[in-house]
């Protein structure tokens, strides 16, 4: 008998230009919380969809309780006892929880129809176990991400799982919520169930895993015991080189005023919100979850509607009405959610990097292609985007790489300001560097960069001035060097004491 419940060994996957995995080790003990992290491209998302059926690997082995296996799609990967929950939930909000959970495991009483009662019951109890108190009945979609996150956990726990791998499962999950997975996964480990833990957050991996398996460029790196680790030794060999600095912030020339926003209200949502963004600076936004940062941004990129305020670019006000005005006013806005708002999966990279700006490629009423692959090209040297040609589809690319396209996007319209919501959430700290440079060369060009984030330590390492805000409202202001540029300070004005 094995001492792993799940191994992996030796596994090589190809892609025609692309070597995605090459000698690919894991291995899963039965009752364990073992970390998986390493930068964006680094092969993580291959390597779940081969463990779980969705790529069949080129060479290499895969083992369950010691047996060899092999998987020609997902369910024969899910009958072996290996689940999934993905960052993107695949949950039917129009349906009950009961149905989401026993989709294609229906239980049938006599004459075949639905056992809707034991179903009930059942998913009543398993959420129960998960640290849930719902109604079954429910619509999927009247519920947090959460309690639908539990709602995957569940179909796992449904199949009688040996193991479950969590893609970077607290991305979109707030505080309270991310203490109940990190709850339910102990559980989880106490009955004897291996989970592999994808996470780029870092301090996650220290307080949940037992142990952590680094991969780096397709390849296996590493795997030590949690205790073995240190914050520096993990980063050295997710990226192949020490990080002496995790927020490389450079300093612009501070300008005039690019961007001043006065008294903007949106009903319910925004009060009496002023404030503002040099040109040669970062302007840091912080807050709680819901605190009205995000719909700021969209109030000014005229995504959402006002219902009072005025907008000026460069002392001159400006009416947007809508996000084509913005961009005409020289506005650029890098949006948190890069797949649903900022991209086109299906296209490739090249038609996502002129999107923002198609006027600027047309010739004669046609797209001009050589002009085309020559800015695409600039960009993907410029950013750094891996990616193994320009047609390639954006959404083959890692978070990391989509982000940067996204980022490449809005350089190409020549913008004066630039919002960046959330630029670095799920993305891994290699690539966070990047994006940072990128902000930093921007301020240097004398444009003005506006960021929303989440985390306090990337808001105090990158911005020149913060702004908090909380229940729609600006609740304070600091100056970097001041001696209220703290994480203290900024949480105090969040919480409004």
């Amino acid at each position: 008998m094995s001492e792993y419940v799940v191994e992996l060994k030796n596994c090589r996957k190809v892609f025609p230009g692309v070597v995605a995995l090459d000698n690919m080790q894991l291995a899963v003990k039965p009752g364990e919380i073992l970390g998986l992290i390493g930068e964006n491209g680094a092969g993580k998302s291959t390597l779940i969809k081969v463990l779980t059926g969705v790529y069949k690997p080129d060479a290499g082995e895969i083992y369950v309780d010691g047996e060899k296996k092999t998987f020609a799609n997902p369910n024969e990967s899910a009958g072996a006892g290996i689940a999934c929950v993905y960052q993107e939930l695949n949950i039917e909000k129009l349906l009950s929880i009961t149905d989401n959970i026993f989709i294609n495991k229906w239980i049938k009483g006599p004459g075949g129809l639905l056992d809707y009662k034991t179903m009930h019951q059942k998913a009543k109890e398993i959420m129960a176990s998960l640290g849930q108190e719902v109604e079954p009945e429910k619509p999927a979609g009247t519920f947090g991400m959460g309690i639908q996150q539990m709602m995957e956990i569940a179909k796992a726990v449904m199949i009688d799982t040996k193991m479950i791998i969590m893609d970077e499962p607290t991305s979109s999950l707030g505080e309270q919520e991310v203490k109940q997975l990190m709850k339910t996964c102990r559980n989880l480990r106490d009955r004897g169930i291996g989970i592999v833990f994808v996470s780029h957050k870092l301090e996650e991996l220290f307080e949940l895993c037992d142990r952590v398996t680094v991969i780096r460029d397709g390849q296996y790196i590493d795997t030590r015991d949690i205790n073995d680790w240190d914050r520096d030794s993990l980063i050295g060999a997710m990226v192949g080189r020490t990080l002496d600095n995790l927020f490389p912030k450079e300093f612009g020339t501070k300008g005039e005023v690019a961007l001043k926003v006065e008294g903007l209200e949106s009903s319910g949502v925004l009060h009496n919100v002023s404030f503002e963004a040099y040109n040669g600076q970062i302007l840091g936004f912080a807050g709680l979850v819901g605190a009205g940062r995000t719909e700021t941004m969209r109030a000014i990129f005229g995504a959402d509607p006002i219902n009072g305020g005025r907008i000026y670019v460069h002392g001159r006000e400006v009416k947007i009405k809508n996000p084509a005005h913005a961009i005409k006013a020289g506005i650029a806005f890098l949006t948190e959610d890069r797949k649903g708002q900022g991209l086109v999966l299906q296209e490739a990279v090249k038609h996502n990097l002129i999107l923002a700006h198609l006027k600027g490629f047309v010739s004669s009423l046609l797209l001009n292609k050589k002009k085309i692959d020559k800015v695409s090209e600039s960009n993907i040297e410029a950013l750094r985007i891996k990616t193994p040609t320009i047609d390639e589809r954006v959404g083959q690319l890692s978070g990391g790489n989509q982000q940067k396209v996204v980022i490449g996007k809005w350089i190409n319209t020549k913008a004066d300001i630039y919002i960046f919501d959330e630029p670095t959430r799920g993305i891994d700290v290699g690539a966070k560097i990047e994006v940072y440079n990128v902000m930093n060369q921007l301020v240097k060009e004398g444009k003005c960069v506006v960021m929303v984030s989440s985390e306090l330590p990337e808001i105090l390492g990158m911005s020149d001035r913060v702004i908090v805000m909380r229940r729609g409202r600006i609740t304070g202001e600091m100056e970097a060097g001041s001696d209220e540029f703290n994480q203290e300070s900024i949480m105090k004005a969040a919480w409004g004491r």
